[in-house]
């Protein structure tokens, strides 16, 4: 063989090379973005359960449980409905809403002398507030997973790649964000003394 020959094939054997290195890199991002989902439904499901052993235990202190497991289990089944549809914004929107009651918890706790000092419920109350801590964690890591992903597709010789595989390599994932609304919000908060 001649050194031309010999010369093109290591050539196209760098490249193929390359392609199969570029294709698992991203593989392992999408990978990456998919456990990370999975693990926002395993805080999501933490947190329900929680807020059910919550409910149960405050039934004896107040009327405002009925109303609070009514919203929770509302948003929650759409939620699951959402997932379902395979409809990511709606399964957001539900989810963001259980977390908006998580965040009244603490008013609500605070109006109950009795409930502040029952054991139980003091456990539940920071439970729901650890796993709403997980639970932000785990939308970052998604989030951050989402940017590392399409960062990596958009570069020159990996977009030619993502091309060659569109149908495997070139998904559209949606951030975890708060709402339009829910962001004017808290950037119009002000702290008043």
């Amino acid at each position: 063989m001649s050194k031309t020959l010999i010369t093109l094939l290591v050539i196209i054997a760098v490249a193929f090379a390359y392609i199969i290195s570029v294709y698992n890199r991203l593989i392992r991002f999408i990978e990456e973005i998919n456990n990370n989902k999975r693990q926002i439904d395993i805080q999501l499901d933490r947190r329900y359960k929680v807020f059910e052993s919550l409910i149960n235990v405050v039934k004896n202190y107040m009327d405002y449980e009925k109303t609070t497991l009514k919203d929770v289990v509302a948003l929650r089944n759409q939620a699951q409905q959402a997932v379902a549809s395979g409809d990511e914004q709606a399964r957001m929107a539900a989810e963001n809403g259980i977390s908006k009651i998580a965040n009244g918890i603490n008013v609500v706790f605070e109006q109950y002398p009795d409930l502040k000092a029952n054991q139980n419920a003091l456990q539940l109350q920071e439970e729901i507030v650890s796993t709403e801590n997980k639970l932000a964690y785990a939308k970052q890591a998604l989030n951050d997973s989402i940017e590392k992903y399409n960062a990596e597709k958009k570069s020159f010789f990996q977009a030619m790649v993502v091309s060659l595989f569109a149908g495997k390599l070139d998904k559209q994932f949606d951030y975890w964000q708060l709402s339009d609304q829910d962001i004017s919000a808290k950037e119009s908060y002000t702290v008043k003394l």
